[in-house]
């Protein structure tokens, strides 16, 4: 059987005044689980943070990033998928304690939140924030658009495994903007998409999804977008925070261990500083370059 490379397919329907979108993201998700030796819990939770930040990038009418996390005083006190337009992905988590095999999200994250952070390359960064109210993630989700959109929407997720690796992929239905679809044309097919099961949307093209669904619709898709992994750590950037530094505090850690070595969390890579580089860096240093992070 032909590889499918995770994609992300948005849909319309023609006579009713809602729209959707259908995506996978196994490869992402095994790219982002292999550096890692998370419980299986914590790798569902990623799982399902990283099919909704797909969702939700795509609903996005504007070039820049979006951050979806849950942060709490639970033994993962972090999960976090940066995401950005091309839909390149990316993320972490952070865990401390034990964790049962069978945490829900709540024992997961305790008390804690969902924050979304949008970040356009023009215009205003905006963060909404909602207590995570709901049992699981995409129903924190629903309420977040009812209330800071006012748009019907229903998320379905579904993880798994296919083919021996972790799987993934999901379903976004939302009401148009400034149209008023029925409620029940809407609860009509958002009760049709969560018949999808999890092996249909691992192995199935999205027209086969879209047809075992909606047959009885007319539905328009259209061409898919690609999905994928994507870090955006580098040694300049590295290099950019290590200028932000004291230089007693870099000179300790060179006294101390002979190397600064800067572990990238989302994708596993080291970048290592001798005293020479940390040298060149601070010549190339004037008070007219940027500190970025």
């Amino acid at each position: 059987m032909m590889i499918q490379h995770d994609q992300l397919h948005r849909y319309l329907f023609e006579n009713v005044a809602v729209r959707g979108e259908l995506v996978t993201v196994s490869e992402t998700l095994d790219q982002i689980l292999a550096n890692h030796s998370y419980p299986q819990p914590v790798k569902t939770v990623l799982a399902e943070l990283l099919v909704a930040t797909s969702l939700l990038t795509a609903t996005l009418k504007f070039a820049g990033d979006i951050t979806v996390q849950l942060q709490g005083d639970g033994p993962m006190s972090l999960a976090v998928i940066n995401g950005n337009h091309n839909q390149q992905l990316r993320g972490v988590a952070r865990i401390q304690g034990d964790i049962p095999q069978d945490a829900s999200l709540k024992t997961l994250v305790g008390n804690g939140f969902l924050v979304i952070t949008i970040a356009p390359e023009e215009g205003e960064r905006y963060q909404g924030v909602v207590g995570l109210e709901g049992d699981t993630l995409a129903a924190c989700l629903e309420d977040y658009f009812m209330r800071s959109e006012q748009l019907p929407t229903r998320l379905i997720i579904r993880t798994g495994e296919h083919d021996g690796k972790p799987a993934a992929g999901g379903m976004l239905l939302q009401v148009m903007p400034a149209q008023n679809a029925q409620t029940q044309d809407f609860e009509h097919l958002a009760t049709l998409t969560e018949t999808i099961k999890a092996e249909e949307l691992f192995t199935l093209p999205a027209n086969d999804v879209l047809w075992r669904l909606y047959h009885e619709e007319e539905v328009t898709l259209y061409d898919p977008q690609s999905v994928e992994f994507k870090c955006t750590c580098s040694r300049e950037r590295c290099a950019d925070a290590l200028r932000t530094l004291p230089d007693e505090e870099v000179d300790s850690i060179l006294a101390d261990d002979g190397e600064i070595d800067m572990h990238c969390d989302y994708c596993g890579n080291h970048y290592v500083f001798n005293a020479m580089d940390i040298a060149e860096i601070r010549n190339n240093a004037s008070p007219a370059d940027p500190q970025i992070h």
